[in-house]
């Protein structure tokens, strides 16, 4: 994909002339060995894609089929405030990235970060889109933990989805000079889908949106200088400001009018099962409130 004047467009289309007629053949030759080729320069995107589904099938196994999983390892990472403030789970910040709630909602997520990620991993190189991809879920969960309660629970990949949409914003502007584009267009779209749909996570998609767009502009901003390590440096910045408004989010829980959330002196700290009952309890739903 290359980012051409009037938007993101594929490289047969942005640059390079094509003969009016192709054999069926022949057309169909060079389509299999573009999406080859896109699958080999985008290594990190489809690994992504294939550790979701797998992580995806193995809570199917465990739960109650493919609109309803579940089991330990859903239970273990989804994103529930109280598990990290109780019991310092704080990998949930990430695991809950990789958990999905229904067929319908990793089919979308997946598609998404195969047609979103492919091109920014192309843009930027592999290493610089995990970081953007890992930073923007952590950005993701932050903002979720920030417009939930402690016993809210959260899974899905859009927070980092929303932050690689970021990136094309930012990749788009530099290509092109304005933010007028299929970037900011498409952004604007998921963003109304989000405030209308419910039970969709709007903390995670808007902290996910600002991580990525901020740690693109990092990255693309010193990618060229000799300071290269500035803009990585500035990345992992953004990932301990994103760890640190969680800690500050749910160090300030309310627990029932308590003052202090309940210790381990007091009481035995929140199992993640005690959570997840809680949590189901409270939305009234096996899941919980919220997927991203």
């Amino acid at each position: 994909m290359n980012f051409a004047p009037v938007g993101i467009k594929c490289p047969e289309h942005a640059a390079v002339k094509q003969s009016r007629v192709r054999a069926p053949q022949q057309t169909r030759t060079v389509r299999q060995a573009r999406r080859t080729v896109a699958g080999l320069e985008a290594p990190a995107t489809v690994a992504l894609v294939a550790v979701n589904v797998l992580v995806y099938l193995v809570t199917v196994y465990q739960g109650a089929g493919l609109n309803a999983p579940g089991g330990q390892v859903f239970e273990d990472g989804a994103l529930i405030g109280a598990a990290i403030d109780l019991n310092g789970e704080w990998y949930r910040l990430v695991t809950a990235m990789f958990l999905h709630a229904g067929l319908l909602h990793i089919a979308f997520n997946m598609l998404a970060l195969y047609w979103l990620g492919t091109v920014v991993e192309q843009a930027l190189g592999t290493w610089r889109f995990l970081l953007v991809y890992f930073v923007s879920g952590l950005a993701g969960s932050a903002g979720a933990l920030l417009l939930t309660g402690p016993f809210a629970v959260t899974v899905g990949a859009s927070g980092a989805i929303f932050g690689i949409m970021g990136s094309l914003l930012i990749l788009e502007y530099v290509a092109t000079g304005t933010f007028a584009g299929q970037a900011m267009a498409l952004i604007v779209l998921n963003l109304a889908l989000t405030l209308t749909i419910p039970n969709i996570s709007v903390g995670g998609h808007l902290g996910g949106l600002v991580g990525g767009v901020l740690a693109t502009f990092a990255l693309v901003q010193f990618r060229h200088t000799r300071q290269r390590w500035i803009g990585p440096a500035l990345v992992v910045g953004i990932a301990v400001a994103s760890v640190l408004v969680a800690s500050i989010r749910v160090g300030n829980y309310d627990y029932g009018g308590q003052a202090q959330p309940p210790t381990a002196t007091a009481v035995t700290p929140v199992s993640a099962s005690d959570a997840w009952a809680a949590a189901s309890r409270a939305s009234g739903t096996r899941y919980g409130e919220h997927d991203t």
